[in-house]
């Protein structure tokens, strides 16, 4: 940080703001709110870079005042590095292009995520008490930033907007341990603010309200699935064969369409993600809505 300070702080241009202690990215982000200035309000990441256009992407959506905040496009800076790598960025165009950029045709982004989101100033204004004041289940809660600002806004009646051309190039985890920690506080922050944004729904699009339930839904089902081939197999004998083809079938259906859309064979690949899902991110949710409480990064 002392190097960034250094950098830019004799220029006039930015206004660097050195917090005495860590209080976290959610204080250090309203610190930076409550001392700036603009008609809007961009925020990006550390590990995160903008495309030089960015701004000029975002803005034009902006100009709605219906329109409280706009997101652009994640992809994985270091794709390159690992097979990991390689999985989170698909995994990143399918939330992208396939979720966000449903839930934008009805003015309802669920989750603006914080690498690259434009915020109207004066929505901001007006939720900044409630933003900083989150608890749940009388602690105060440390993550899950992105997603709790962007319920706020639909809940104050702002619409939340995703632009598909404005692209940000976001560090992503290299290995499993990492990953698994970062889905594990993700899963826990979209388990406490469904909760939150289920009172949403009925003012929202049915679609919305589809699109929400099939995703806590969805991978109840397949759990269920899951542990249902296992007890045929331990209390039979019998393979599940049935079960597994369907997965399969499903699997391969969709990466299929995906790489036809975007005109990519690698999203071909993207049903080796499958297996993460089913034998680490199932899991891994189920122990994550057991332990709602538990704050730990």
């Amino acid at each position: 940080l002392r190097l960034v300070h250094e950098a830019f702080a004799r220029d006039p241009r930015f206004n660097i703001l050195l917090l005495p202690q860590n209080v976290g990215k959610r204080k250090a982000q309203i610190a930076a709110i409550r001392r700036s200035a603009g008609d809007m309000v961009l925020n990006v990441d550390s590990d995160t870079i903008l495309a030089s256009d960015v701004i000029r992407k975002l803005v034009p959506k902006m100009q709605d005042a219906a329109v409280g905040a706009a997101m652009g496009q994640l992809t994985a800076r270091n794709r390159n590095d690992s097979w990991l790598t390689r999985l989170i960025d698909m995994e990143y165009w399918l939330a992208c292009n396939e979720e966000r950029a449903a839930q934008a045709r009805f003015g309802a982004v669920m989750c603006c995520c914080g690498p690259c989101v434009m915020y109207r100033r004066s929505a901001l204004a007006s939720l900044l008490d409630q933003y900083e004041s989150q608890y749940f289940r009388g602690k105060p809660s440390d993550f899950g930033e992105d997603r709790h600002l962007t319920i706020l806004m639909l809940k104050a009646g702002f619409r939340t907007e995703y632009v598909p051309s404005a692209i940000a190039a976001t560090v992503v985890p290299n290995k499993l341990g990492p990953y698994l920690r970062q889905q594990l506080r993700w899963a826990r922050s979209t388990f406490r603010d469904t909760l939150l944004g289920l009172r949403l729904l009925p003012n929202l699009n049915r679609f919305l309200t589809l699109d929400v339930v099939g995703q806590n839904l969805g991978p109840l089902l397949l759990a269920l699935s899951v542990l249902t081939g296992l007890a045929q197999l331990a209390l039979t004998g019998t393979a599940p064969w049935l079960a597994a083809l369907m997965i399969v079938a499903m699997t391969m259906i969709r990466c299929s369409v995906v790489a036809l859309r975007a005109r990519q064979l690698r999203f071909l690949g993207f049903s080796l993600h499958t297996f993460i899902n089913i034998f680490l991110l199932l899991p891994l949710k189920a122990y994550a809505l057991c332990t709602l409480s538990n704050s730990d990064w």
